[in-house]
């Protein structure tokens, strides 16, 4: 079967159309062949009929020699007694042996029909035989109605569904096959269109219909797709340029500092050297590990459904920055907790509180609190607000980028690779939050938004 059934679309669209149809039609035909016998025989057998029942007045009232020819429709008359004797019959049945008796019958309104050729003739005959009492005994009344028509018309229904069935099935196929073929014809060209696209020219965009249907939106669908790929595309591309050349410097300067180290033959210098290249290469760890947090967070990794205690944690990522020059005020509601992973959580309050503290004047202050009704989901929002110059309406998303530090007092001056918002806002989108910089009367003001326990958390 897998061999013989066509295997592409256009075939078994084409192919199914014309299997219904042709069930369809068979049925129809089927229906329509027997209605039509039905009909006809129904009038030839009520033409019969009347003529019996009529012969059978007449019999009974002894006047079987009124009797006319037979009426329209009604081929044969015969009137058998009940001794096998004929009584009275039509000119086509004269000297003609009596139809055979029908068995026991009551006088009266009973009559029995069949189907049989007492004529001999080309056609089938519907005879109709009545029972009646005469003044000579019992006697059944036999008229017979010709078929011919009956028998025409099947002909002629059957030679017309002979011909018109396969030609509404052709008609039907070829229709079809020219309907999904325009149809598809859109869906060929984005394939075609899709495999020619490389990673090279993801610039190019499929062809949409203006037919406005699934195919169109399936076109778009391409698109919108494309577009997402283009976008990963020029983001990776970025950011490799970006960490291609944030660990070109360190690492030039560290080799600059090894090779001074080896060419000055003072044993004093050597440790200032050597305490400058452990510097920079600390920094480089740093580096490493944000860039590996960051491929870890683009390959999206479930966060582990874990209830956290959020309170606690920003409690412990400030404690551990108290040696820092400028303090940290703690505002927290108690008992805040949220679900996900607690070293990722940790290290978004360890960049938002350390990267408040680098450019505060005097003060950090880190406020958390509970949002939403009682009854339903609640949100945690966590406020982090330093004193520092604060970072511009226009720049308020450009420093959630990567590699990104703004001018001025937010320089590459301050140290740090420009990661650590990026971090803490794919980290915070990857636990169902945002983060987000909104203004302040001085400063900066940071806000991540987390779903509580009794929230729904993404995972």
């Amino acid at each position: 079967m897998r061999r013989v059934w066509p295997t592409t679309v256009r075939a078994r669209a084409t192919a199914g159309a014309c299997a219904v149809v042709a069930v369809a039609l068979g049925l129809a035909s089927f229906t329509l062949l027997n209605l039509l016998e039905a009909n006809l025989l129904r009038a030839a057998q009520s033409d019969a009929r009347r003529q019996a029942e009529t012969v059978a007045q007449l019999a009974a009232a002894g006047r079987l020699d009124r009797v006319r020819a037979p009426a329209r429709g009604v081929d044969f008359i015969q009137v058998v007694g009940a001794d096998g004797r004929v009584l009275f019959a039509s000119l086509n049945l004269v000297g003609a042996p009596p139809l055979p008796p029908p068995g026991p019958g009551v006088p009266g309104g009973r009559f029995h029909t069949w189907t049989g050729r007492p004529l001999d003739g080309e056609h089938r005959q519907r005879v109709v035989q009545v029972v009646t009492d005469t003044p000579d005994g019992p006697a059944t009344v036999y008229a017979g109605a010709s078929l011919r028509d009956v028998d025409a018309a099947d002909d002629t229904t059957a030679a017309a569904l002979a011909v018109g069935v396969p030609l509404l099935l052709a008609t039907v196929g070829l229709v079809t096959w020219r309907v999904t073929g325009r149809a598809l014809r859109p869906v060929e060209a984005i394939r075609a269109e899709v495999a020619g696209i490389s990673d090279r020219d993801l610039h190019r965009r499929v062809p949409v219909p203006a037919t406005r249907d699934e195919v169109a939106h399936l076109a778009q669908t391409m698109n919108a797709t494309l577009d997402r790929l283009e976008a990963s595309g020029a983001r990776q591309r970025q950011f490799i340029a970006d960490a291609s050349h944030e660990l070109r410097s360190p690492i030039t300067v560290v080799r600059t500092q090894l090779e001074v180290a080896l060419a000055v033959r003072d044993p004093e210098l050597w440790p200032e050297l050597i305490g400058g290249a452990l510097e920079d290469i600390e920094r480089l760890q740093h580096l490493a590990a944000d860039l590996l947090l960051l491929a870890r967070i683009d390959a999206a990794q479930p966060v582990a459904a874990v209830r956290l205690d959020l309170t606690a944690l920003v409690c412990e990522a400030a404690r551990t920055r108290a040696g820092d020059r400028v303090p940290v005020h703690l505002s927290l509601e108690p008992g805040v907790e949220v679900t996900g992973t607690g070293l990722w959580l940790s290290r978004i309050v360890t960049n938002l509180v350390g990267n408040a503290r680098q450019y505060a004047e005097s003060r950090v202050d880190v406020t958390l609190r509970t949002t939403g009704s009682a009854a339903g989901a609640r949100t945690a929002v966590l406020e982090v607000v330093d004193d520092g110059p604060g970072i511009p309406a226009a720049d308020r998303e450009r420093v959630f980028e990567r590699f990104t530090r703004l001018d001025d007092s937010r320089s590459r001056d301050h140290g740090g690779a420009g990661l650590g918002l990026a971090i803490a806002r794919d980290l915070a989108a990857h636990h169902g939050g945002t983060l987000t910089a909104r203004s302040a009367a001085r400063g900066a003001r940071l806000v991540l938004r987390l779903p509580t326990a009794h929230g729904t958390a993404r995972t």
